[in-house]
């Protein structure tokens, strides 16, 4: 049982605050905010910690937030914690205790992440005996990992503020009771920021000096006061560890080991950016760089003398020269959105090269405070040794930390020395933070503004202001009390304007005769546009968490009906926080497109009904559209830096001999510490209360049914992901797709599948999934997914109906006997849709399997002639379709919606052409040995992947005849733009529809015979592929028997293309007509890329159509006329808010009504429900694909 004695109030100028109404958990800074700043004082080697090197303004800003607190209140104990231990990242860590505040020991407070271990701030009540322990919460949520030992105990005095640090399952450790805060130690040091007049200290007071950023992330050696040269060689005990390097990685640690001074590292960094050639060389010299820079910076490489003489302007040199070698990178054509995101934490770690600096003797101010007759001898002979020396032989960061050290202990005792020294030596620390571009955010403010021009200087003064006023806020807890909001809005939105200005400034990039004091400011408008972006962090931070003090998202859901107006800010604080992100470089376009989508929402408004559906409704879905793009947003740029940081931190780390705390806890702290990090909180409380506001309850069904088996997790449904030796029933728990994977691609044994992301209903993997009778549902609600992880392993019940999910564990006696059947009692009937007023005709039947796909001796047939024996399935099709066509102009249904469609021009390359080809190549007998080895290849050992790579390198290299051409060519205009497609023997049947399973090339033409040629070659060579052979495996058909046609078709540029089924897939509803849109071309649905497409349901008989989703695609795919014909397409950014299907509902239910009216023709002509391809160009509806559906 620990004592605790009261915090000495005498260290600390502010403390935190304690709410008037009850007990709670005191917000402790997030790993993301709290990176800490130390002013001046020499804290002992085991308190002092280590943080981001971009602490910038955030750091002094959530010390303000928590330097509100009374702690003199009666009865209560403000318990500061912090647990010294780290996890694996996506866990977390809490409390859990005997009393109310520690849940009762039914419910966890949580700690907040640093890179120094877990901390938060506890009230609780006085003279109370308090026992609890740590909790792990594993990744995914509700499962813990307790402490071993007894229950932790502590004797609580009647009231105080008190610090205390523990161990993970060190439950009998004597408590060190801290005398200052360790969780908050900069409450110690407020730094108040000023530029010019408007001072924005805490206390509203002029401040004297700022610290430096250095100070709270500093991890190396304390500062030690010198009276004679005792430097010295302290770098022999570091140890480098080149074993298993390579390229990049290899070329730094053995640069560092050669390279003891900053001025020799900083040279070595110059000379890893300028050497690359290609692309992936250069991010691996940004990536090594920044981890490498970053060491530097907190001290974890340190830096020594080596005898020689290197004044601080030759560190300014080579700085300049890496700020332009950055820059020219920053704007160059081809630099990619990961290579700004690096080059963007390399830039705080570099000096700066303002003249003054890159002076022949630069930073004198020094040498005269050393030579000074009013400070004692010792105290000038310190200073001259471990200050002026070592800074004009050898400059490196830790010459700040010693001068902050000395300035603390100089000013420790006011009068001790005499005044005028004391100045001068404060604005020599002001200059050697300007040196190192360690001061704070209104430091670096100030010193541009005679850089900026009227409207910049506006803008600055606007933030200034609106800062000002924020800080003289005392509570934003209460959204709605005295209009705090309004006052945090404004400065987000002035320092969002502010910003804009510098961006605009630097986005021309650096000319070639810049001037070397332009680049200089420019460095200083570069390193302010970057503060800028920290500090909207923390601003955005105060936001949410006032936001949750209201109710977070259920208080959002709960308002909708009676003040939208919280709403409103919500989304302006996204908005901003969006718009932040594009400033930064990362996925610009797509940043500027869901700002505008959400700016355009938040104007629509909330109405009581929009066209025939309820407004609210749709304004849910709508928004919840743009909200989940935002997050699959944040969700890339957090892969991207999984993909960055974690294995070459961790390589460098090793060689470099880091401490390993250092390497785990790097990446974490960079994804938390960005403003990418409040913009995904934002949107997870958004979607929350969206899903509320609809009555979502996080599933989707693609297909119904019941499914009994092992529940196993895979990142993806590739072959090897589930293993071999898993041989029972298995539902599988998937976290990633694309949609065009093969869903029993893991192993034949899958008879359920739950995907935690969203995925289009007629996607691909839908498709199979139906074919082959899999119950497949997807999952998005956090708290939902988090309770499907701690299954895992159990066998389980997954029942899905088109109203409902459940899932469930199965007793283990309860598992024999147990099948797994598709919903039995919803098969569509086999009557379909009345006939429609048209003209009879006659029925049309589909073959009910494959045919040998042998061929005449015709080289193009026109689609009329095109028969299922010759040509295959889908090229039959689109013959019938363009005979249906004509007739569909007079088709109307009994609601008076037209029915007419029309087919683009087109013509066949018939079955045995490929086969043609190889006989002319000489090829053919390759092939087919290549073709029997592959029917027995096995998957496990790479033997199929292996055969089929070369089956489509050898097919690939052939080309249609001369002959085949110009048949063509009598066809299609010569310069006409065409798209080559696969009909194939095996596709577009009833039992096998491998929708999506082959190969189309668009943007060809017939007068770039290279460019066509290569594009039937691909389509042919479509027909090998590792999921083609495998969905042919898996349906029993013979790979020798697989024959592929070419259909040449007429290239249409739509502006939405879709995919209908004339019977609801879900529910098997035969009295709707079910569509999936996407804006573009219908790449875009067959490709897998990821987002989700409009969705309607459109009923065949009474003319209503119900919006069941609206599309988030970021891209859409499209060809350009006045592009080349070289099978390639443009991919352009999608804003939703100038999209007619999202914003208007008269649009959205004729264009419904339309696909309804001729989904029921065609599954009237062909006798069977439908799967149908088409596009709409201009006000025509064009059908390209019809096929029989799976039911």
């Amino acid at each position: 049982m620990a004592s605790l004695r009261p915090l000495d109030p005498s260290l600390a100028t502010a403390t935190a605050t304690v709410a008037a109404a009850r007990p709670r958990l005191v917000p402790a800074p997030s790993a993301a905010g709290a990176l800490l700043r130390r002013r001046g004082a020499l804290l002992p080697r085991a308190r002092r910690r280590g943080f981001s090197c971009r602490a910038g303004p955030a750091a002094s800003e959530i010390t303000k937030e928590k330097s509100r607190i009374d702690p003199s209140k009666l009865d209560v104990v403000l318990l500061r914690v912090c647990l010294e231990h780290q996890v694996k990242y996506g866990e977390h860590v809490g409390i859990i205790g005997s009393t109310k505040e520690l849940g009762s020991w039914k419910k966890h407070v949580e700690l907040e992440w640093t890179p120094d271990g877990w901390v938060c701030q506890l009230e609780l009540p006085g003279e109370t005996l308090v026992e609890f322990k740590f909790v792990i919460v594993l990744k995914g949520g509700k499962e813990k990992t307790w402490e071993g030992g007894n229950n932790r105990a502590i004797e609580l005095p009647k009231d105080g503020t008190f610090d205390i640090v523990f161990h993970w399952d060190k439950t009998e450790e004597p408590l060190d009771l801290w005398g200052t805060s360790k969780v908050d130690r900069v409450s110690r040091y407020v730094v108040p920021e000023k530029v010019g007049d408007a001072s924005v200290s805490e206390n509203g007071d002029s401040a004297e000096t700022d610290s430096s950023k250095f100070g709270g992330q500093w991890q190396g050696s304390e500062a030690v006061f010198m009276r004679s040269n005792e430097h010295g060689n302290k770098a022999t005990d570091r140890r480098w560890d080149t074993a298993g390097l390579g390229g990049m990685a290899l070329k730094l640690v053995e640069g560092d080991k050669a390279s003891r001074n900053w001025w020799k590292k900083l040279e070595l960094v110059r000379g890893l950016l300028s050497e690359p050639v290609d692309d992936q060389s250069r991010l691996d010299a940004l990536i090594c760089s920044a981890i490498y820079l970053k060491w530097i910076y907190t001290g974890q490489i340190s830096c020594f003398e080596d005898g020689g003489h290197y004044r601080p302007n030759k560190h300014a040199e080579i700085s300049r020269h890496i700020f332009r070698e950055l820059e020219k990178m920053y704007y160059r054509k081809g630099t990619s959105d990961e290579d700004v995101l690096v080059i963007r934490k390399i830039h705080p770690c570099l000096p700066s090269f303002k003249a003054e600096f890159t002076a022949a003797v630069p930073l004198t101010r020094i040498r005269d405070i050393a030579h000074r007759n009013d400070i004692p001898h010792d105290l000038k002979q310190e200073i001259k040794h471990t200050i002026q020396n070592k800074l004009h032989r050898s400059a490196g960061p830790e010459d700040l930390i010693a001068t902050e050290a000395m300035l603390t202990r100089i000013m420790k005792n006011p009068g001790e020395y005499n005044e005028a020294f004391v100045e001068q030596f404060k604005i020599f620390y002001s200059e050697l933070k300007d040196f190192f571009n360690a001061g704070s955010l209104f430091e670096q403010l100030e010193s541009i503004k005679e850089s900026l021009s009227e409207s910049g200087l506006e803008a600055l003064s606007s933030f200034v202001k609106t800062k000002k006023s924020l800080d003289e806020v005392e509570d934003v807890k209460d959204l709605n009390k005295n209009a705090s909001i309004q006052v945090l809005m404004k400065t987000l939105q002035a320092l969002s304007s502010l910003r804009s200005v510098l961006m605009k400034g630097l986005e021309s990039g650096l000319r070639n005769d810049a001037t070397d004091a332009g680049i200089a400011m420019r460095q200083k408008w570069r390193l302010c546009e970057i503060g800028l972006e920290d500090y909207s962090f923390v601003l955005l931070s105060r936001y949410i968490n006032g936001l949750e003090a209201l109710g977070g998202s259920a208080s959002l859901a709960q308002c909708v009906a009676r003040d939208t107006s919280v709403w409103d800010d919500t989304l302006d604080a996204l908005i901003i926080g969006v718009n932040q992100v594009s400033f930064s470089g990362w996925k610009p376009e797509e940043c500027i497109a869901i700002g505008n989508e959400l700016i355009s929402w938040k104007q629509k408004g909330l109405s009581e009904s929009e066209g025939s559906e309820d407004g609210k409704y749709i304004w849910a879905l709508r928004l919840k559209a743009t909200l989940d793009r935002a997050r699959r947003l944040t969700e890339e740029y957090s892969e991207a830096l999984l993909s960055i940081f974690p294995e070459n931190v961790k390589v460098l780390g090793k060689a470099l001999g880091i401490p390993e705390n250092s390497v785990r806890t790097y990446t974490e702290a960079e994804i938390r510490a960005g403003i990418i990090f409040q913009v995904s909180k934002l949107c997870t409380v958004l979607l929350k209360a969206v899903r509320a506001v609809i009555g979502l309850s996080g599933w989707d069904v693609l297909v119904p049914g019941e499914a009994h088996g092992a529940l196993i997790q895979v990142e993806r449904i590739i072959p090897g992901s589930l293993s071999s030796s898993i041989k029972g029933p298995v539902v599988l728990l998937v976290n990633k797709a694309d949609g065009d994977e093969e869903v029993k691609a893991s192993g034949d044994n899958i008879v359920g599948v739950i995907l935690l992301q969203e995925l289009p209903h007629l996607s691909h993997l839908g498709v199979r999934a139906r074919q082959e009778k899999v119950v497949f549902v997807t999952c998005e609600d956090d708290d939902r997914i988090a309770d499907l992880r701690l299954l895992e392993g159990k066998h389980v019940r997954l029942g899905a109906s088109s109203n409902d999910v459940d899932l469930s564990v199965v007793s283990d006696e309860n598992v024999s006997g147990i099948s797994s059947e598709p919903s039995s009692t919803q098969k569509p009937s086999n009557e379909f849709s009345l006939p429609l007023a048209t003209d009879k005709s006659s029925y049309i039947s589909e073959p009910k399997g494959y045919t040998s796909g042998e061929n005449d001796s015709s080289s193009v047939l026109e689609l009329s002639e095109a028969s299922i024996e010759s040509s295959g399935a889908k090229a039959k099709a689109c013959g019938t379709l363009s005979v249906l066509a004509t007739l569909s102009s007079k088709v109307y249904s009994d609601q008076g919606i037209p029915a007419a469609f029309q087919v683009p021009c087109g013509a066949v390359i018939p079955f045995g052409s490929m086969e043609d080809a190889l006989k002319k190549s000489g090829s053919l007998e390759s092939y087919t040995s290549l073709l029997e080895r592959i029917e027995t290849a096995e998957i496990e050992n790479g033997e199929l992947d292996s055969l089929s790579s070369e089956l489509q390198a050898t097919v690939s290299l052939l080309s249609p005849t001369e002959v085949t051409v110009e048949s063509l060519k009598t066809i299609f205009p010569e310069d006409g733009r065409l798209i080559v497609r696969s009909s194939a023997n095996v596709e577009d049947l009833a039992g096998m529809s491998a929708a999506g399973l082959y190969e189309s090339i668009p943007n060809v033409s017939l007068s770039d015979i290279t460019a066509f040629g290569s594009a039937v070659a691909r389509v042919w060579a479509s027909l090998y592929t590792r999921r083609a052979i495998l969905s042919r495996r898996a349906a029993g058909v013979p790979q020798r028997d697989a024959k592929m046609a070419i259909l040449v078709q007429e290239m249409l540029e739509p502006e939405l293309s879709f995919v209908l089924h004339t019977v609801s897939p879900s529910d098997h509803d035969t009295k709707v007509v079910e569509a999936e849109v996407a804006p573009g071309l219908g790449e875009t649905l067959a490709a897998g890329t990821r987002g989700t497409p409009w969705r309607l349901s459109c009923d065949k008989f009474d003319t209503s159509v119900t919006t069941l989703a609206f599309a988030n695609f970021s891209e859409e795919m499209l060809v350009l006329n006045s592009g080349p014909a070289d099978g390639e397409v443009v991919r352009l950014t999608v804003d939703y808010s100038k999209k007619p299907l999202s914003v208007d509902s008269t649009f959205r239910k004729q264009f419904g009504q339309r696909l309804a009216a001729i989904g029921q023709y065609l599954e009237q002509k062909f006798g069977s429900a439908q799967d149908v391809e088409g596009c709409m160009v201009g006000e025509g509806i064009y059908i390209v694909q019809s096929r029989p559906q799976p039911l």
